[in-house]
């Protein structure tokens, strides 16, 4: 058995704050885009470009660290995460317009990439006989955290307090896990290698594996890139669109903290494929409800996507280990790189869509509704060529399992 130390647990408690102040900086700048569009006179699709330098960010990040993990080890990437989210947060800060915002907004995506990027190998090392339970405990802090950043982004909105002051809540969080990564002593690395890295890269070139990863691209747009629009979606819905984002990680954080059980019990291609359907269901239903009915409809969004990143990062673990830790990194940041890619594509429709809107409305908030619900009738369209994918998936799984059993029978008789 693994043995848990008081420094171990101390650590790993850095790492569940650092991911939490990751998730806060998703759910606030969510919060603040219709201040920052008002403030620097920004478009939807500027906005997008903002956003996309979050998970730009990230996935530079996650796969640099990744790759040099075994020469850097855990401290020094959380340091380096610590320095960045410190020095983006204060970069937001004193922003004065689009392109402040754009390179401030990097440093925070790529702090929050090498929080990822450090802390997952450090706790599958700290935690060797329970790595998927501490793991998935590790995970319910993006969603925690997202509903912290939710709620305290609406309070603080509704109090007219400004923008600035949201974002500057974070150094808190942030200068608390920057001391306890900086105090700590943490493990030597592990050195045992048991592939190279160059069979690694070579597996990379496997069609399940290059499969797995444009599906991650339309799973993580799915997830992210509908939350991360949520305020200038619903904002006219007669819905909350920050307590839809709370209500909304709330639940894929119950979800995800008893994802281990539910995983190991259920096909993992079953669990995608359902995720997918329901997922579609959930955005359709936000696209055509409005008042109390969207937190109905956020209800069965978020029970349709809280499995989409832990399972797809899973299914590459168990199908296609070959690939290693370098697998692992490119199919996280292939989502998020996709998420950044999209973001002003986003924007764009939700910019036009307004524009048609207003050729046949004069009213500007119903405008907007009209805007919001276009946007999420477009979005609709991720999950339902997942539905597809994840079909043509579940039995080409199906089919190799066969084959196995078949030339497993025949080799004894």
């Amino acid at each position: 058995m693994t043995k848990i130390t008081n420094s171990s647990s101390l650590l790993f408690r850095a790492c569940c704050l650092a991911l939490t102040v990751t998730a806060m900086t998703f759910a606030i700048r969510a919060g603040i885009l219709s201040q920052l569009s008002s403030d620097f006179n920004l478009s939807d699709s500027q906005l997008g470009w903002v956003n996309s330098m979050a998970f730009l960010g990230f996935p530079v990040a996650m796969i640099i660290g990744g790759a040099l993990y075994n020469q850097l080890g855990a401290k020094k990437l959380l340091i380096t995460a610590f320095i960045c989210h410190l020095l983006g947060l204060i970069l937001t800060i004193s922003a004065n317009g689009f392109w402040g915002l754009l390179i401030s907004t990097f440093f925070i995506g790529f702090a929050n990439g090498a929080v990822e990027a450090g802390c997952n190998p450090l706790i599958a090392q700290t935690y060797k006989d329970n790595k998927t339970t501490m793991l998935n405990r590790f995970h319910v802090w993006f969603p925690g955290g997202i509903v912290i950043g939710a709620i305290i982004s609406k309070l603080m909105t509704d109090a007219g307090l400004s923008w600035q002051l949201q974002i500057a809540v974070m150094l808190v969080p942030t200068a608390i896990y920057g001391v306890m990564v900086l105090k700590q002593q943490f493990p030597p690395l592990h050195k045992s290698i048991t592939t190279s890295t160059l069979s690694n890269i070579k597996a990379l070139s496997k069609p399940l594996f290059i499969f797995m990863v444009l599906c991650m691209t339309l799973t993580a747009t799915t997830e992210l890139g509908t939350q991360q629009w949520i305020d200038r979606i619903l904002s006219a819905s007669g819905a909350s669109p920050m307590l839809i984002m709370a209500m909304i990680t709330g639940v894929m954080a119950v979800g995800r903290y008893f994802a281990g059980p539910v995983i190991h019990r259920l096909n993992p291609v079953g669990v995608l494929l359902s995720s997918a359907v329901i997922a579609t269901a959930g955005i359709y239903s936000m696209s055509i409800a409005t008042g109390n009915a969207v937190y109905f409809a956020a209800i069965l969004f978020a029970l349709g996507v809280t499995y989409f990143w832990p399972t797809m990062i899973g299914f590459i673990a168990e199908y296609v280990p070959e690939t290693g830790a370098i697998g692992l990194s490119i199919i996280g940041g292939a989502g998020m790189f996709a998420v950044s890619m999209w973001n002003p594509v986003i924007g764009q429709w939700i910019d036009n869509a307004r524009s048609q809107a207003l050729q046949s409305s004069s009213n500007a908030l119903d405008a907007e509704l009209l805007a919001g619900q276009h946007v999420l009738a477009n979005l609709t369209i991720f999950p339902a060529l997942l539905i597809i994918a994840f079909a043509l998936l579940y039995f080409y799984m199906n089919k190799r399992s066969s084959i196995k059993i078949i030339s497993a029978n025949s080799l004894t008789e």
